[in-house]
């Protein structure tokens, strides 16, 4: 047997479109019921005051009969009973009755009733005052005007009391009632309308998911945006920011506070700027900001936005500079030992053929050539970093039949207060220069003015033509091709990043060589206080 089915229970609908369609619609038949209930009300004071002020027109306009005057001074009930009628027929009131100084009817639209004291209080009026009232009498609810009743002297001798139905008053209500139902009812179909078709938008926009999956998906993408290790930043059409996670600020150095604010008025000028509003497009552009190099992806979204994620290559490009420096010395050192190999054959020969003077003189000429360019280098660059840099700079250099010298001028202290910096800069410069001079000639000179370090890094290649000297520092621009496991263009772009932040100033000319010649000037790269160097 099934289950025995329980009582109805309403349930609150779960779907976004179900529960606005129904709370809306709720709301729509409240606000409408609501609004012609207020607007019904005034309406039926209103009616009440205009039944009252013309029940006063009536009486009024009756006492100024003189023969009204004298039926009540007189106390004569058939003549004010016939007036009476008569007015009260032609203005369609509901009685029209005529009192003398005591309240003692003299006219009444029941007979029967002249005689005897009326059911409301006739004071107000015998003591002159004009009184209009919403009052139960013998005839239920009426409208009332009351007035006194004088002679010419000005002698009040009774009252005039006209009543107008109340029924009539509620009649008239409901024929207006009629009309302002009907308009609140088109309202109402007019409201349930945009109703449905805004639930019907809202159904489209959300895909008709839960309430409580939108909760959900909430806290699960608030989880996502901040727990992932890449920067993700969401811009919408006019180019602002709606959402940052922690690792976009972070890598970008914004500010906390920078939802709703363009990426131009956050982020100077430059390539790092144009990838991110779409100026430049591309996938997996590098770009870089401060000293961080960080790859580009940026993703159009349908409402016309767009979604970047950023990933933080700095420590992989060192590592992958590194490795380059890495291979460029085991291919130094295996045409070394290419080398050393010849060089032991021939002294083998001159030892063969007993030429040992020779050969002793061959082995001293040939130890000492490594020996006195790490010697000449040590002399002028007393900085470990840059001097092991260097070293080993000339002897991939040779390897390459490209000459790599230091300046005899040349003078680095070990005082430096950045040596990675320095590193970075010498090496990006060297690199550049030995690429832009194969088998030719690359000069390095160090000088020190003060804290102030000046570096400067000529070439005998073709040089820089003057329309490119700025293009050269853009991050992803290079006149070479990428190799593979690394894109081209970052790292002079790097250097004058280094160089900017530390408040130095970078300049790319035409050398004494002929080639193109890069100056840094690098302020308070030293310490104020040179450390004293110990020669043994």
């Amino acid at each position: 047997m099934g289950r025995p089915l329980g009582p109805f229970r309403p349930h609150w609908p779960r779907r976004v479109f179900a529960q606005l369609l129904l709370s809306q619609t709720v709301v729509t038949v409240a606000v409408t019921a609501v609004t012609a209930g207020l607007f019904l009300a005034p309406v039926s004071a209103e009616l009440d005051r205009d039944a009252m002020q013309r029940a006063l027109t009536i009486a009024q306009v009756t006492a100024t009969d003189p023969d009204v005057a004298r039926a009540a001074a007189d106390r004569d009930p058939d003549t004010a009973q016939g007036i009476a009628e008569r007015i009260r027929l032609a203005s369609r009131a509901e009685f029209v009755v005529i009192t003398d100084t005591e309240g003692i009817r003299l006219s009444h639209t029941d007979p029967a009733r002249i005689g005897l004291r009326v059911s409301t209080d006739p004071e107000p009026a015998l003591r002159g005052e004009v009184v209009t009232a919403i009052q139960d009498g013998t005839l239920g609810r009426t409208a009332r005007g009351k007035v006194p009743l004088r002679l010419a002297d000005g002698r009040i001798v009774g009252e005039v009391s006209v009543g107008l139905s109340d029924d009539s008053i509620r009649g008239r209500l409901v024929s207006m009632a009629g009309g302002i139902l009907l308009c609140a009812g088109a309202g109402l179909v007019v409201g349930l309308a945009a109703t449905l078709v805004l639930a019907r938008r809202l159904k489209r926009r959300t895909h008709n998911i839960a309430v409580a999956d939108i909760a959900a998906l909430l806290i699960e993408r608030e989880a996502m945006l901040h727990g992932i290790r890449e920067g993700m930043l969401a811009l919408d059409a006019a180019g602002r920011i709606r959402l940052a996670n922690d690792e976009a600020l972070r890598l970008l150095a914004l500010p906390e506070d920078c939802t709703g604010r363009t990426v131009d008025d956050l982020l100077p000028p430059g390539r790092l700027a144009d990838v991110l509003t779409g100026r430049v497009e591309g996938a997996d552009l590098p770009a870089v900001r401060d000293d961080r190099v960080l790859v580009v992806n940026r993703m159009a979204t349908a409402d016309g936005g767009a979604v970047t994620t950023l990933r933080d290559r700095t420590e992989l490009e060192f590592l992958v500079r590194e490795l380059d420096h890495t291979r460029g010395l085991t291919e130094a050192l295996r045409a070394q030992d290419h080398e050393h190999a010849n060089r032991m054959h021939t002294l083998l020969g001159l030892l063969e053929l007993g030429r040992h003077d020779q050969a002793a003189d061959f082995i001293s000429e040939q130890s000492g050539t490594q020996a006195a360019r790490a010697a000449r280098i040590g002399r002028h660059v007393q900085d470990p970093h840059t001097a092991a840099l260097l070293t080993g700079k000339a002897a991939v250099a040779e390897e390459r039949g490209t000459r790599l010298t230091v300046t005899p001028d040349s003078h680095l202290p070990d005082a430096l207060v950045d040596a990675r910096a320095l590193v970075t800069v010498v090496g990006n410069l060297v690199d550049n220069a030995m690429d832009a001079a194969p088998a030719g000639t690359v000069e390095v000179r160090l000088r020190t003015v003060g804290t102030t370090l000046l570096v400067e890094v000529a070439d005998s290649g073709p040089g820089i033509p003057a329309d490119l000297r700025e293009r050269v520092f853009e991050e992803g621009w290079s006149s070479k091709q990428a190799p593979a496991h690394r894109p081209r263009g970052i790292g002079l772009a790097l250097v004058r990043r280094l160089v900017e932040r530390s408040g130095g100033r970078l300049a790319v000319g035409t050398g004494p060589l002929g080639g193109a010649r890069f100056t840094v000037e690098l302020p308070e790269a030293l310490s104020a206080t040179e450390p004293r160097l110990e020669h043994a």
